[in-house]
This record gives C-alpha cells, sequence and structure tokens, in this order.
C-alpha cells in the first residue's frame, strides 16, 4: 500500500523566512508528513506534479462574507469557498451577518451546520457579543468561535434583522463587550465608523437631496474613521482586551493605530486590497460596484496604506468579500444609497499580493506573512499558514512564470457579475492547484471538490 495520500513534486517550497527550497512535499491523512529533498518520498497514491511552481502555504482570509442563512441567492458556503478554493484560498473567517445576525449559540450552531453541509475548504466563525449576555458569548466561544466582530454604527437601512446583536454604538457598550470577549478568550474585530458623525452627515447629505456617487465618500470622510478608532482602542487599553481593526483606509485612520502600537496595545489591524489597488477615481468610474464601507480612498491614503505594511503597521491583507445580485447593485446609479455597499475578492487575493511580491513592491516572505502566517499567528491556528512536517496540507501551488488575465468565465463566485474591480485585471501568475487537508479541491482551472467537504475550523484549530 503507498505510504502516502497525496504527494507534490518538483515545486519550490516556500518557507516562512520567504526562501525558496527544491522539495517535494508528502501528506498523509490531512496533514505534511515529509518536506523532503527530490526524489526521497515514498510511494503515494496520487500525485500533483509542481515543476516550475512555487508550493505555498494556503491563505487564510480573515475577513469573508458570504450571506447565508437569509441570502442565499447572493451565495453561500458552497458557492464562495468554491471561489476561495480558486484562489488558492484554504481558510476563510466568515463574519456574523446573516439573518439573524450571528449573536447567539443557537444561530451559532445553525451556521456551523451550513458549514459542514456546504463548504469544500476550513470555515471559521466569527460571533457578535453585541446581545452583552456573558453565556452568549462565552457559549460561542466554546462552540469554537475563532473571535468577535462589531460595528460601531448602527445597521444599515433595512438590514436590522442581519445584524442583531452586532452593532453597538455607545462607548459603555463598547466596554462591555470588550470585557465580555476577553474573558472569552477571544481577539475582538470592529468595523470602525463613528454612528453619530455618519448619521450626521447621511442626514444632511440626503436632506440636500444628494443621491449622486460622490456622495457616499463625503458621508464617510477620514475623519469618521479616525475618530472611532481612537475610542475604541482606549476602551480597549483600559480593558486590557486584545483587538484587531478591521479594514484600515486611510492616513489618517493608520495613524492613530500606530500610536496605539507604539504604546504597547495588543493591537492588530488589516487593509484590504480594494483600498491598495484602487481610488476614488475607480469608484467614481466603476459606480456601485466600487461601492464600499468604509469608501475607497485617495491616491495619497493608497501610499500611507503601503508604508503601513512597509512597516508592520498593517500585518494582514484580507479582502471583505462580500456577495450582491447585480440589480441590488444597479440601484446605485439613480439613488447611490439604495445600493449594497461591498464586493468579491477572495479568488484575487494571492495573486494580486504576489504579483506585487514579483514586481518589487513587497517581498515574497511579506507577501506570504500578510495571507498565511500572520493570520495563523494572530488568530491561534499554529497548523495553519506554513508549509511544514506536522501542519495541516493547505497547500498553493502557484505558478509564476506566465500572466493571467481574470475573466468573467474565468470567476467563479455566485457574485462574479458584479466583480468590476478585478475583471480585465492581469496578474503575475496564477493559482495552478489548491489543496486543502490532503485534498486537491482546485486544479488546472476546475473546481474539485464536492459540497461538504470541507470542514468547520474551531479556534485553536
Amino acid at each position: 500500500m503507498a505510504e502516502l495520500d497525496l504527494a507534490i513534486l518538483n515545486g519550490s517550497v516556500v518557507t516562512e523566512n520567504g526562501d525558496f527550497i527544491a522539495a517535494d512535499v508528502g501528506i498523509r491523512d490531512g496533514r505534511i508528513c515529509n518536506v523532503s529533498g527530490r526524489g526521497a518520498l515514498p510511494q503515494a497514491t496520487e500525485t500533483l506534479d509542481a515543476n516550475g511552481m512555487w508550493v505555498l502555504p494556503g491563505a487564510i482570509d480573515i475577513h469573508w462574507h458570504c450571506r447565508t442563512p437569509g441570502h442565499d441567492v447572493r451565495g453561500d458556503f458552497y458557492t464562495e469557498t468554491r471561489a476561495a478554493a480558486a484562489g488558492g484560498v484554504t481558510t476563510v473567517f466568515e463574519m456574523p451577518i446573516s439573518n439573524p445576525g450571528c449573536a447567539t449559540p443557537a444561530t451559532f450552531a445553525n451556521r456551523r451546520k451550513k458549514i459542514e453541509e456546504q463548504a469544500i475548504v476550513d470555515v471559521a466563525l466569527y460571533g457578535a457579543p453585541g446581545t452583552l449576555i456573558r453565556n452568549d458569548v462565552l457559549g460561542m466561544a466554546e462552540m469554537g468561535a475563532i473571535a468577535f466582530k462589531i460595528f460601531m454604527h448602527r445597521a444599515p437601512l433595512g438590514r436590522n434583522d442581519e445584524f442583531i446583536g452586532i452593532c453597538l454604538t455607545e462607548d459603555d457598550q463598547l466596554y462591555e463587550a470588550l470585557q465580555l470577549t476577553k474573558a472569552a478568550g477571544r481577539r475582538l474585530v470592529v468595523h470602525c465608523e463613528s454612528d453619530s458623525m455618519l448619521e450626521s452627515k447621511i442626514n444632511a447629505l440626503r436632506a440636500a437631496g444628494r443621491m449622486d456617487l460622490a456622495a457616499h465618500m463625503e458621508s464617510r470622510p477620514p475623519v469618521v474613521e479616525a475618530v472611532a478608532i481612537a475610542r475604541i482602542l482606549t476602551l480597549a487599553e483600559a480593558v486590557g482586551a486584545p483587538i484587531h481593526i478591521a479594514h484600515v483606509t486611510c492616513k489618517h485612520a493608520l495613524e492613530v493605530v500606530r500610536r496605539f502600537q507604539r504604546d504597547g496595545l495588543d493591537i492588530t489591524a488589516e487593509t484590504c486590497p480594494h483600498y491598495l489597488f484602487f481610488t476614488e477615481d475607480d469608484y467614481m468610474r466603476l459606480g456601485p460596484y466600487g461601492k464600499v464601507n468604509p469608501p475607497i480612498r485617495t491616491a495619497a491614503d493608497q501610499v500611507a496604506l503601503w508604508g503601513g505594511i512597509a512597516d508592520g503597521s498593517l500585518s494582514v491583507v484580507t479582502t471583505d468579500h462580500s456577495t450582491f445580485l447585480v440589480e441590488e447593485k444597479e440601484r446605485g446609479w439613480g439613488d447611490m444609497w439604495r445600493s449594497p455597499s461591498g464586493a468579491p475578492g477572495v479568488q484575487t487575493l494571492l495573486p494580486a499580493l504576489l504579483t506585487e511580491a514579483q514586481h518589487g513592491r513587497i517581498s515574497l516572505k511579506q507577501a506570504i506573512d500578510l495571507v498565511c502566517v500572520n493570520p495563523a499567528r494572530i488568530f491561534n491556528l499554529p497548523q495553519k499558514g506554513r508549509v511544514a512536517v506536522g501542519a495541516d496540507a493547505d497547500v498553493c501551488v502557484y505558478d509564476p512564470r506566465q500572466s493571467f488575465t481574470m475573466t468573467l468565465d474565468a470567476m467563479v463566485s455566485k457574485a462574479r457579475e458584479i466583480d468590476k474591480l478585478y475583471l480585465d485585471r492581469t496578474f503575475a501568475g496564477k493559482v495552478h492547484a489548491t489543496v486543502s487537508r490532503g485534498r486537491v479541491v482546485f486544479a488546472e482551472g476546475q473546481v474539485l471538490a464536492e459540497r461538504g467537504s470541507g470542514r468547520f475550523l474551531a479556534a485553536g484549530g
């Protein structure tokens, strides 16, 4: 009998230091059991030829939405983990927006069941602590919640059910949520925009009859983000709670993050590809298809974010992958307020960063740190984020030798028709194959895994 389930042969394995080693990778029972010199592996049931290609850790997307249950027509755990697999992403962290919001153990259990029925790669779940009920928060932690997530502004218009237990606008509420998540031993992830400033600006713009695209940016200037970050970090410092700032978009917000990091607070922060690669000019060109919250900013802000990556202030790049229908987005051309915010992106996360590594903007080590090593470290997943003996066999085989232009046919997400940001974008290389816990889930342009073959990933692995 074969000693290995899968052997990845003839590739260049990328280490945690960003170095290449010529090695074969042996996999058994969902784990990496050998990283050996060429030709040294025992016999395997299945082989994957990686000649001329990079063998990388599977990427981890820590900010991801699939809209189920409640809006399955936009996408579910099956359709959107297929997109992840096609992009070399082997683990996603699903945010708690669902119908109802994932703020109780009962809702958490229902979402876990959906994952087990639908997903094809690993999926971790955030809980929402906004009921401020201790048993709810500790209960979800005991059930394996990877972390907790809140918004600092009220629910978007018409979406109250989806945001039950997720939105906390007042300082006393935020303080209590931090105490609860600290007691649960989990990090709190926060969408930082000031509710009072947002409401004031939105109401004034609507009263003036503004429904145009620019009104969206004007309603959410950088100070709305920066002041909210300052508030939540001041509270986290008082509580001594670990915290992660979601989707930092601008220089002003980044400077606030840096001040608290210099003081030694346990704070990590992320940004997203749409803030790194696009500016407000792209938003005005794409209209509602480029509408995200917080909004895409200026070229100067983009430069600042790359600086945050360079100095480590921003330690994760993640997608905020969001799915909607074309007709929902199209409403924004006539009335920007009626178009939802969000865009897909999980399939292009890894190619986008590896392209920048090949072009010299960041190192290969930085690219791997941002989407593999750091997410695993921050969220205490020691078996993820590396190609090493004993780690989960989550691997991306990436072919750097040829450019690849993203077409609608190549997109896998159910929401691909709203993915105008990355349509026709060219990348340096492409994902050749994706392996999740030892299963080849994507190869040569085809998703191979069956619905429900993935796993729920509990905190700690």
